[in-house]
């Protein structure tokens, strides 16, 4: 019986999303992206060579699968085709196996622009964004400015919307930010010539999806971001711009709630989390730089260092809770060998209040303490272990107590940047 998978993020993005999207897309036949815009970046690693794509899903690595970005994700022309070309001197094939929703929105140059300067005058109130233009570009679909893909496809449709647009927003640049304004021929003549390029991968992928569905494929809907960045659910305002969280892949790519089978999140062992924003179980010592040193936690978009700490189960619980998820999938749980105690948040201290669930108040979260239980470590190497049985006692034992905290099954756990270094306990397309 063929299914519907999502697989997510359930903490601060980073997760591993990329390799287990790799790992399912064997059996998958369909691999859709929901949300977000470049600044993800997923990291798949294949024969020793390492693939990092932004945009494209990650099941493009298979060239018998089909892929496709949906509506809800923004999409700069220029870095698509530059990830394209990079695809295709790799040899991976890109043809009728890609396909845009026509409805997806356009980051366009000004919205580049708007987003470093806005990110400047914040001075140390910060978000940390990447600079990609992906918040402006969702500001436009919102308050109904936006240019979509489909807009590619009609010149004159597409210039008088860059000349509305350009109206208010040079105004903006010049007065507001002294910075350098936008002419509408640049921005017209260069997207034309991103029309020309990317015209025979545009479509109606809510009806492709859907039929996709009905004809009983296998399809899988990829995350970017995390649980913890949704722009409704995360530690606002240092989230994403977009619904990282499972409702986006609905509003995303057009499909009932009623189609999809299974809810996978993507748990880390430990935490991560880039940029501003509170993180009640950050570690400021040298364990923290240990942690990122044998992670390689550094962006792949960016290359920014993660913040690095200990495991969170409220802010997991409060995951759980948003996304329904019918199981986890562990990633990274060899950077934790040789460890002599693990410690393990089950809640914050604030102001004498204990808090088991995770707050809404961004005071409490930025100022809190994490109160820990600590568990002796492991010894022994994981890395490269394919059966769970092979783990040693004290690994298992921290998947089993991830299990009975979060009452979710732990389907899969990774031990490995490799693509078979991994433990499969449940398989999800048949």
């Amino acid at each position: 019986m063929a299914k519907a998978v999502v697989v997510l993020g359930a903490q601060w993005g980073d997760e591993g999303k990329g390799k287990i999207v790799d790992a399912l897309t064997v059996k998958a036949d369909v691999v859709a992206r929901f949300q977000g815009g470049h600044n993800a970046g997923h990291t798949v690693v294949i024969d020793n060579e390492t693939f990092i794509l932004h945009l494209i899903p990650s099941g493009i690595l298979h060239g018998d699968k089909i892929c496709i970005i949906g509506n809800g994700v923004v999409i700069d022309p220029a870095a698509l085709l530059a990830e394209m070309r990079e695809l295709k001197e790799r040899g991976i094939a890109l043809n009728h196996n890609l396909r845009i929703s026509k409805n997806a929105h356009l980051i366009m140059p000004y919205h580049m622009a708007i987003e470093r300067e806005k990110e400047r005058n914040k001075g140390r109130k910060k978000i940390g964004t990447t600079g990609r233009g992906i918040g402006p570009a969702y500001v436009d679909k919102m308050s109904r400015t936006g240019i979509r893909v489909v807009d590619l496809l009609y010149p004159e449709i597409f210039r008088e919307k860059v000349e509305a647009n350009l109206k208010d927003i040079n105004f903006l640049l010049a007065n507001l930010y002294k910075g350098e304004t936008f002419t509408v021929e640049e921005i017209y003549n260069k997207y034309m010539e991103y029309a020309e390029l990317i015209h025979d991968f545009i479509d109606d992928t809510d009806i492709l999806i859907n039929r996709y569905i009905e004809e009983g494929r296998n399809v899988l809907f990829e995350g970017a971001q995390g649980t913890l960045l949704d722009i409704d659910h995360g530690t606002y305002p240092y989230v994403t711009s977009s619904s990282a969280s499972a409702g986006g892949v609905c509003t995303g790519l057009g499909v009932s709630p009623l189609k999809i089978d299974t809810i996978l999140g993507v748990v880390k062992a430990y935490t991560t989390r880039v940029g501003g924003g509170p993180f009640p179980t950050e570690i400021h010592d040298s364990l923290g730089e240990e942690i990122r040193s044998r992670g390689g936690e550094y962006g792949a978009t960016t290359g920014r260092p993660r913040r690095c700490g200990w495991l969170d189960m409220v802010a997991l619980r409060h995951s759980v809770r948003i996304n329904g998820f019918t199981g986890l999938i562990i990633t990274k749980l060899d950077i934790l060998d040789g460890l002599e105690k693990i410690k393990v948040c089950y809640g914050y201290e604030y102001k004498g209040r204990v808090y088991e669930e995770f707050p809404k108040d961004i005071v409490v979260l930025e100022n809190c303490r994490p109160i820990y239980r600590e568990f002796d470590g492991w010894k022994e190497s994981t890395a490269g272990i394919k059966e769970f049985s092979d783990l040693p006692l004290n690994a298992r034992k921290y998947i089993d107590l991830i299990e009975d905290s979060l009452g979710v099954p732990v389907d899969i756990i990774s031990t490995g940047q490799k693509r078979d270094q991994i433990i499969i306990r449940r398989s999800h397309f048949s």
